[in-house]
């Protein structure tokens, strides 16, 4: 028989934000610069840039780019595109005209809405699709975010997106892979919105929180597991664009901040900056941690520093939206280097080559079972089909596990660095550089960083007739193909490369023969 109560039962991110908006109304939900947005404010205006985005011949299930580095309209942008079917893809801001180009084509985007102090890399990169600006900027009649969220003229009797389902794509989160070529991890709704039920729970979010979002709403941990569980719980955000250390602690004094999260290299900076000890932090409820390792011996300042505030270590990747587990503030006493145990909805496993569970202290790969996970990799069937092999999926990770089930990150994919919570396939540093006269071979790896945790540093074997200043030139030339963060910080020059006899590179050697350089003044800040 026909289904007849599809719709009654639907449950979308549009449909979790309109929730929010009569269940708060008129409370402050989001502030950035000089602008406040109350929840039904928000509400309002995603169903506006929705109808906006619908009318520019824009279709359910077109992916949709956003350039940009934080602001209201980038968040709105999310919520328009969630609420009209549509498949947000968020790009780095840093990425170079060449690298926003593979995102734009790789995805086949329809729209490309860009910042507008990034219009001139965006202009550079893609073909001919449609053009907008997130907040001002466009020029030629060109759509506009911010714009058409605060334009009554978008207003409208029939809610948009009502076609939406669950199951359908709302985004598309590029991630780098061994393979050196960023995946696009297809989120559905579903997914999402069982990762935000996760979050609320295990990291305790109230309606009285009061948020700071400092950290780029590009990546997933700033966006899936804070600001948007935040909003939907009720909660208060303050939205920065960046993370500068004086104005972040200026903020929680001033504002009576009592959520934070950072990742470990953004901690290291707060903890280091004189005003640590002058500002007023006592307001801080939960601090959040996570995206790369932090250091022990950074855990036990922070924690003896903000003794007032609760500590919690949240793992996980982008394919699952992004929170696997969580150390809770309770448990940091007893294991203040594991990540943790598994969420609410995630089941996780340390198995061996065989898919069989290792024994507690043994080594092995993290792989999950969620309803969170992501459905696969955009167009690429074989990565796809790799990363769910026996039925679960290879986070990349190796670990090991106690009797009762708390897991500790022994160290990442081998061929991808984690810098400063940002991933960067090695092997994207190393085509860049081959491109390089001089260079005849290359092999890029982490080394370890006070405030990087790991850097990026390129062990180069020149050819015969390199110039005398070949470290400034292969730092000139990776700065014209590469986004800054993936510039190498340190450039390691040596007369071969240690191979197996089979001709395979073996990095874990080159790790290990420079496992105590910490990055020099070489590489890009």
């Amino acid at each position: 028989m026909p289904e007849t109560g599809a719709r009654a039962r639907r449950n979308t991110i549009g449909d979790a934000l309109r929730r929010a908006g009569a269940r708060f109304r008129d409370r402050p939900a989001l502030r950035f610069g000089d602008r406040g947005w109350g929840f039904a404010q928000l509400d309002l205006a995603a169903d506006r840039v929705a109808r906006c985005l619908l009318a520019q011949g824009l279709n359910p299930g077109d992916r949709v780019v956003a350039f940009g580095k934080n602001s209201d309209a980038y968040l709105l942008l999310w919520l328009g595109c969630a609420r009209a079917g549509l498949v947000h893809v968020p790009a780095n801001f840093a990425l170079t005209a060449a690298e926003l180009d593979y995102i734009l084509r790789q995805s086949g985007a329809a729209a490309l809405f860009a910042q507008a102090g990034l219009r001139a890399t965006a202009d550079q990169a893609g073909g001919a699709i449609l053009r907008g600006s997130l907040d001002g900027g466009g020029g030629g009649g060109a759509p506009d975010i911010l714009a058409a969220a605060q334009d009554p003229r978008w207003d409208g009797a029939e809610p948009p997106g009502e076609g939406v389902r669950d199951e359908d794509l709302v985004q598309l989160q590029y991630t780098s892979g061994t393979t050196g070529m960023p995946k696009g991890a297809m989120m559905t709704h579903r997914a999402i919105l069982a990762e935000y039920a996760s979050v609320t729970i295990e990291l305790e979010m109230r309606r009285d929180d009061r948020a700071l979002a400092a950290l780029p709403l590009y990546h997933t941990a700033q966006m899936h597991c804070f600001t948007m569980p935040q909003l939907l719980a009720g909660a208060f955000t303050l939205l920065v664009e960046a993370p500068q250390p004086a104005l972040v602690l200026e903020l929680i004094e001033r504002e009576r901040i009592t959520s934070f999260f950072a990742p470990p290299t953004v901690w290291i900076t707060l903890l280091q900056h004189p005003d640590f000890a002058r500002r007023d932090l006592t307001s801080l409820r939960n601090i959040y941690y996570g995206a790369s390792i932090m250091p022990v011996p950074v855990l036990q300042e922070l924690r003896q520093r903000l003794p007032g505030a609760r500590p919690f270590n949240c793992y996980g990747q982008s394919e699952i939206a992004p929170l696997a587990t969580v150390l809770r503030p309770e448990e940091h006493e007893a294991r203040p280097g594991s990540v943790g145990r598994p969420v609410l909805n995630v089941e996780t496993r340390v198995v061996d080559a065989e898919m069989r569970d290792v024994a507690p202290g043994e080594r092995g790969e993290v792989v999950h079972r969620s309803p969170q996970l992501c459905l696969g990799y955009w167009n690429m069937p074989e990565e796809t089909a790799k990363a769910f092999e026996g039925g679960w999926f290879h986070s990349g990770d190796v670990a090991t596990i106690d009797a009762e089930g708390y897991l500790a990150i022994v160290d990442r994919t081998k061929d991808l660095i984690n810098t400063g919570g940002v991933l960067v396939a090695s092997r994207e540093v190393e085509e860049a550089l081959f491109t390089h006269p001089a260079v005849a071979e290359v092999a890029v790896i982490a080394v370890p960083d006070p405030k990087w945790i790991e850097a990026v540093a390129a062990v180069v074997v020149p050819r015969p007739e390199a110039p005398a200043d070949l470290e400034a030139s292969l730092l000139a030339h990776a700065r014209q193909h590469l986004a800054p963060y993936k510039v190498p910080k340190r450039i390691i020059l040596a007369e071969s490369l240690p191979k197996n006899t089979a001709g395979k590179l073996l990095k874990r050697e080159l790790r290990q023969a420079y496992a105590g350089t910490a990055s020099g003044a070489l590489g890009a800040g």
